[in-house]
Formats: structure tokens, C-alpha cells, sequence
């Protein structure tokens, strides 16, 4: 809850379509029960997005402002915003008020199971780092034993249907903090900044290398001394696909495959 007491967000800046913007031009209507997903599935590769997500936890803070303590009588309170590790995790986020740690979800790297996870959590605003898609097929029943199509991505329709209901914002990132094709700026706060920096130093399961590397695209970064990260705009169906390019069925889908064929 540190960062309630360093940032506020007038102190960030955006840009859309090279226009100056506002945090609620990105995330409309932004209310304090929305939930932040932000999916990780490089290494360190969170980071690249800590602009809009410092902004965001800054944004939730503002609705209790004049609550917030942590002496008796004070709200002590964390946003229910959720750092999905995909396939592993070697960075830790609690530095950035991603607290306490079962915020930070380790999924396998399965299309259905990460969707899931993200349902599980209410997420209605999706952070998904840039890279390939693969095909989708959603199932509205069960198929014949082998007919599977090994080349798309498995979903049970109403693993969608309950994500497409729900997210209202999905954003693109790139794990160095500059996405291709983007329309958003986000430019951070030199104190923003200073939590992804310990974010970075103290994740004890970051290689040294990796860890050398992003401090170095953390300083690439900065423009007049803070951060200026670059997103784009995404629909929930360009989102999708770009959740895992694994395409093999594993035992929890097959699983729940099973239990649709006995019902």
C-alpha cells in the first residue's frame, strides 16, 4: 500500500494516437470493483507494462484516498489486480502493490487453463503481451474421441462466453516496454519508476543476465528522467488467440473434456 503515498495519477501522462489522453479514455468508465489481468509469459517480461499498471493502482487508490491507513481504524486494502505467470515465474511484483502474493497466479501454458484463471479472478481489463497467434476453436460439445484438431487452440465455449460477457479493455505490451503498432502512450513517474527498479533488484529467481538486461531497457526508456511505454488497443477475439500458440490438449482440459462426454 506504500504506493498510495508516492503517486498520484496527474503526475502520469498519456497519449492516444499521438493526442494527449486520459487514464479513463484507455480504461472507460474504470469503477473501483474492475479487476487488472496482466499475462506474463517471458521472463521479467511484466515490466514492459508497469506504466498502465502503476497508473491503475494509483486510480484505484484514489477512490478511498481519504481512508486509507495503517493505523487502527485506517482501511488497509490492496487492489484485486492479478500478474498471471504463464508456464513459470521469475519475477515477484509485490513491490508495485501486487499484494499479498496469491495475486501472482502460476498457470500452465494452456489455452483453456489461462482463460480459466483469468475468469476465475472477474479480470475486466486484459494486459497481454505482444506475439504470435495460433487458430481458436471453441467447443459447444463434445467431440468424437480423436477428431480434436491438433493445430487450433481448445476452448470450452463457456470458458469464452464468460470472459467475453466480463472484459471490458484489452491492451497489447511488449515485454521491452515499446509495442509495434501502437496507439497508446504511457509515460510513468520517476517515483513509479523507483518500485519497478526494486520490483527488478529483488526478484531473487531472475537470472543475473536477464537481470542486467532489463535494467538496461528500463533506461532506454526514459524520456526527461521517466519511463514512456507504448500499448495498442485490442478486441477481446484478437486477444484470445495470442493467450498461447500450445495446442496440445493437456490432462485438465481432457479432464473436463471427459466429464462433458458423462453428463
Amino acid at each position: 500500500m506504500h504506493t498510495s503515498e508516492q503517486l498520484n495519477l496527474a503526475d502520469f501522462e498519456f497519449w492516444v494516437n499521438e493526442e494527449p489522453s486520459t487514464f479513463d479514455y484507455i480504461f472507460p468508465n474504470f469503477q473501483v470493483q474492475d479487476r487488472i489481468g496482466l499475462i506474463v509469459r517471458h521472463s521479467g517480461g511484466g515490466f514492459g507494462a508497469s506504466a498502465i499498471l502503476m497508473a491503475s493502482i494509483t486510480k484505484f487508490y484514489d477512490f478511498y484516498r481519504n481512508r486509507l491507513g495503517n493505523q487502527q481504524g485506517g482501511l488497509r486494502i490492496y487492489p484485486d489486480f492479478f500478474i498471471f505467470h504463464v508456464g513459470f515465474r521469475d519475477s515477484e511484483y509485490y513491490w508495485m502493490d501486487i499484494w499479498p502474493s496469491h495475486k501472482e497466479v502460476h498457470v500452465e501454458d494452456e489455452p483453456e487453463q489461462i482463460l480459466g484463471a483469468i475468469n476465475d479472478r472477474a479480470i475486466t481489463h486484459l494486459i497481454v503481451p505482444d506475439g504470435p497467434t495460433t487458430k481458436v476453436k471453441a467447443l459447444y460439445s463434445v467431440l468424437k474421441q480423436g477428431s480434436l484438431d491438433l493445430d487450433m487452440a481448445t476452448f470450452l465455449q463457456e470458458t469464452v462466453s464468460s470472459a467475453e460477457e466480463r472484459i471490458k479493455t484489452c491492451l497489447i505490451y511488449s515485454p521491452d516496454g515499446r509495442t509495434e503498432n501502437s496507439d497508446i502512450k504511457v509515460k510513468s513517474t520517476s517515483a513509479a519508476e523507483s518500485n519497478v527498479f526494486k520490483s527488478i533488484r529483488d526478484s531473487k529467481d531472475l537470472h543475473e543476465d536477464m537481470r542486467k538486461e532489463l535494467f538496461q531497457q528500463r533506461e532506454s526508456l526514459l524520456i526527461e528522467g521517466s519511463p514512456m511505454e507504448t500499448y495498442r488497443h485490442a478486441t477481446l477475439s484478437e486477444v484470445i488467440p495470442m493467450l498461447s500458440t500450445n495446442t496440445k490438449v493437456s490432462k485438465a482440459l481432457q479432464s473436463m473434456l471427459d466429464d462433458l462426454t458423462r453428463s
